[in-house]
C-alpha cells in the first residue's frame, strides 16, 4: 500500500558533524599555530549545499552538551536547516578533527578526534519517523555506518523509514578503511546500496566495494546486484552517469582558474545532483549541477563555504558568470 504523507521538507540528513581546525599553512601539524574554525561533516556539507539552492532542509545528529556542539547547530540552522530533531548529549564531548595542509593548496590529510564522541551515540530511537515521513528525499550519511553500532542501526532504521514511505534515498557509501577493513565494508554498505534510490560513490570506492580494479567491469558488478542508478563521482572530472541498461557516460566537469580546496566537493556535488532531482530535471542535467556545484565548492577555505545559490548556479551554467576569486 502507498503511504502517502505532505512533505513538509525537500530534503532532510542524519550525520556525524564535527568542528574542524584547517591549518592556515601548510607543513606538519606540530609546526602549524594558525587555524580557522569550521563546521565538518558529510551529512551538513550536503544539506546546506541543497539548502543554499533554496530548497527547504533539516538536519539531525548528536552533539555535546558543550560549546562546540552549540557552535554545530547555531552554524547549520543560520544557514536555514531545521535542527529541531538534534539531539543534546550530556555525556560526551562534541568530535572535532585537524587538517594538515601538505601543500598550499589541494593535498591535505585530516587527523580525527571522535572515538568518544557525542556522535557515536547515534541510535534508532534518534530517527523520527514523523520527521522521515515530511520529507521528500532523506540522505543518511555513509560514514555514519562505521562510528559505532547503534548509529549503524540508525542508518539502517532511516532506510526502513525512507522506503515504507516511499522517500527518495540518496546515499553515497564514503568508504572509511581506516575505520573498517574492505571486507566489512562491502558486508555494510552494498545492501544499503541495493536499497538506496541513487547511489553516488567516488571511482575509488565503487572499485573497492565492487572487488574490481576495472571501472567498468565495477559498474556492471553493481548493476548485477541491483544497484540501478549508479553517478559515479570522478572529482575534477566530472562525474560517470551509469544508470542499469544504459551504457555509462562522462559527463565533462568544470575547469577552474584557482580551486583552493576539494575538501568536501564530493558531498556538495550530491547536493547539486539533489537539486536537480528536486526540480525533476533529466540525469544528465542532474549530474551537470552536481558538478557546478562541487566546483564552486573548491573555490574557498572550507567545505560548503563557496556553495551557490540557485541564481548562481543557472547564470554560472549559462555561460553568464565566471568563476575566479
Amino acid at each position: 500500500m502507498r503511504i502517502i504523507t505532505l512533505a513538509m521538507y525537500d530534503v532532510v540528513s542524519m550525520g556525524e558533524t564535527m568542528v574542524a581546525f584547517e591549518a592556515q599553512s601548510s607543513g606538519p601539524l606540530r609546526e602549524v599555530e594558525d587555524f580557522k574554525k569550521w563546521v565538518g561533516g558529510a551529512a551538513d556539507n550536503f544539506i546546506i549545499a541543497v539548502a543554499r539552492l533554496g530548497f527547504e532542509c533539516g538536519w539531525f545528529s548528536r552533539v555535546g552538551d558543550d560549546e562546540f556542539g552549540r557552535f554545530i547547530t547555531r552554524w547549520i540552522r543560520g544557514e536555514g536547516v531545521d535542527v529541531s530533531r538534534v539531539r543534546v548529549d550530556s555525556s560526551k564531548p562534541t568530535g572535532v578533527f585537524f587538517v594538515e595542509r601538505r601543500s598550499y593548496e589541494t593535498n591535505f590529510k585530516c587527523h580525527f578526534y571522535r572515538n568518544t564522541s557525542a556522535a557515536t551515540n547515534i541510535c534508532p530511537d534518534d530517527v523520527d519517523e514523523e520527521y522521515i515521513s515530511q520529507a521528500k528525499i532523506v540522505y543518511p550519511e555513509g560514514q555514519l555506518t562505521y562510528i559505532s553500532d547503534s548509529a549503524r542501526a540508525a542508518v539502517e532504521k532511516m532506510f526502513d523509514l525512507a522506503l515504507k514511505h516511499n522517500k527518495i534515498i540518496m546515499f553515497d557509501p564514503n568508504l572509511r578503511l581506516t575505520m573498517a577493513s574492505v571486507e566489512t565494508s562491502r558486508s555494510i554498505h552494498i545492501p544499503l546500496m541495493q536499497k538506496a534510490t541513487y547511489v553516488l560513490p567516488g571511482e575509488d570506492e565503487l572499485r573497492k566495494l565492487m572487488d574490481s580494479p576495472d571501472l567498468d567491469t565495477a559498474i556492471h558488478k553493481a548493476h548485477s546486484l541491483g544497484i540501478s542508478k549508479l553517478i559515479v563521482k570522478a572529482g575534477a572530472g566530472g562525474a560517470i552517469l551509469a544508470p542499469a541498461g544504459q551504457e555509462p557516460r562522462r559527463i565533462s566537469g568544470f575547469t577552474l582558474k584557482k580551486p583552493v580546496s576539494p575538501m568536501g566537493a564530493g558531498d556538495c556535488f550530491v547536493g547539486g545532483f539533489t537539486a536537480g532531482i528536486l526540480k525533476e530535471q533529466p540525469l544528465e542535467t542532474c549530474v551537470r549541477w552536481g558538478n557546478a556545484v562541487g566546483a564552486f565548492s573548491t573555490m574557498a577555505y572550507g567545505p560548503f563555504h563557496a556553495c551557490p545559490s540557485f541564481d548562481e548556479l543557472q547564470a554560472f551554467l549559462a555561460g553568464k558568470e565566471e568563476i575566479s576569486r
